[in-house]
């Protein structure tokens, strides 16, 4: 779809504007200050280009040409409450929560009786009861001074989920945040914007899921604080529409013993950009990163990665895979910090590709930056198309040539999908 040229900063002042107006807020209010800034600073820095380090192998010009209108609250059609319902996962019993087009959908969710001290609730609803951990926890890890789309999307955050699990609790069923998009007029921009605070000694597994219909932008922001000995599992699934764009940031902050595993698998999307950080914060700190990314056609799939070793005897371990086809592109960027007090750090990065075509590429570029003497501190990267050995080895065996290479592309893949423990989602 074509669009008239604008300069794409003054136009999202300008919404802005409307945006805060339709809020009816306090404009002295601390969050309106805190959009306010966020604004300025995306205005001040404009999308990133390829110039910059960080983005050279991202080329973000179709969002940035494209006036997305922040979408305001929609009626759901019948066909989109069934694909929601697909989304949700039949066999998963779970807390639901739906947002469609960045709105909480009460009547499509299901927040059973939960254990006592255990909230969850739509972030806008959090926000307007005032709720005191929201208020302290909420854009105080997650940085927009350096990153455009998390700038753009703090000015803009106006719901998502705020899950609070306090200290000593366990949450037996995971939360599945499920997240639609839908258009069939104007390009549209969603930023849904996720909170979860997990107290000392607690338990609890997060799922989110992305699609949607027509063209869009999904930027979302989530940010994790963990407490001590705590233990999340967080499992994300891209599956956006191919004329969609997302951009995902997650931010884990970890305090002492403290265990993550993050698990983000990308399907969908004709532009996806995922910035994960995990700041390992405190003594004794785990935490594991996987990723699997298939793409084909035209799509670009771009992962970047931080595990930032702040303190002393933490460990990581991150592994993500790529399957590209057609035209499709990947990109890869993993950086592991490892700070001069961080001794005893306990590294490990490895990132594996698996082209299907001739014209399929992959960026990449695993990072270790240290600063520490005694560390254990490994990484690398492969690349490379189906063994034809195996696949010979296969077709002696009475297989046909496609499935022999169908059964080989899914055991590359399946090392990833295993390490999900929510099961309904790993079938």
């Amino acid at each position: 779809m074509k669009h008239e040229a604008v300069n794409i900063t003054e136009w999202y002042r300008s919404r802005f504007e409307l945006f805060e107006r339709n809020l009816n807020g306090e404009t002295k209010s601390d969050l309106h200050k805190l959009r306010r800034r966020a604004l300025d600073t995306f205005v001040a820095t404009g999308f990133p280009t390829t110039k910059e380090e960080e983005w050279r192998f991202t080329n973000v010009a179709p969002i940035a040409k494209t006036p997305f209108v922040p979408a305001l609250r929609a009626a759901i059609s019948q066909a989109a409450a069934e694909e929601i319902a697909q989304l949700s996962f039949a066999k998963l019993e779970c807390v639901r929560m739906v947002f469609v087009n960045g709105h909480f959908a009460a009547n499509l969710s299901h927040v059973p009786a939960l254990p006592a001290g255990v909230t969850v609730v739509s972030l806008a609803s959090a926000l307007k009861s005032g709720n005191e951990i929201a208020l302290r926890h909420l854009g105080r890890y997650v940085q927009y001074d350096d990153n455009a789309f998390t700038a753009l999307s703090t000015a803009f955050m106006l719901d998502g989920a705020f899950i609070h699990i306090p200290a000593e609790a366990t949450l037996d069923m995971p939360v599945h945040l499920v997240f639609y998009a839908a258009t069939d007029a104007e390009p549209l921009s969603v930023h849904p914007r996720n909170l979860i605070v997990v107290g000392a000694g607690s338990k609890v597994a997060i799922v989110e899921s992305y699609a949607g219909k027509g063209e869009y932008l999904t930027n979302a922001v989530t940010e994790f604080v963990v407490g001590e000995q705590a233990m999340v599992e967080h499992d994300k699934l891209q599956m956006e529409s191919l004329n969609g764009y997302h951009v995902g940031t997650i931010h884990f902050q970890q305090q002492a013993r403290s265990n993550v595993v993050s698990n983000a698998v990308n399907f969908g999307g004709a532009l996806v950009r995922n910035n994960i950080t995990a700041v390992l914060a405190a003594e004794g700190v785990e935490a594991t990163l996987n990723g699997l990314s298939l793409a084909t056609g035209n799509q670009l799939i771009d992962n970047h990665t931080t595990i930032d070793h702040a303190t002393p005897r933490c460990a990581s371990h991150e592994i993500y895979k790529y399957i590209l086809d057609g035209n499709a592109r990947g990109v890869f960027n993993g950086k592991i910090f490892v700070r001069k007090d961080a001794q005893k750090t306990d590294a490990k990065q490895t990132n594996k590709t698996l082209l299907l075509s001739d014209t399929a590429t992959i960026d990449t570029k695993p990072q270790l930056e240290i600063f520490a003497d005694d560390v254990k501190c490994t990484h690398g990267a492969t690349v490379g198309s189906l063994d034809e050995e195996q696949v010979f080895y296969l077709r002696s065996r009475g297989v046909g040539e496609e499935t022999a290479k169908d059964i080989l592309t899914f055991a590359f893949a399946s090392d990833i999908i295993n390490r999900i423990h929510v099961e309904p989602l790993r079938e």
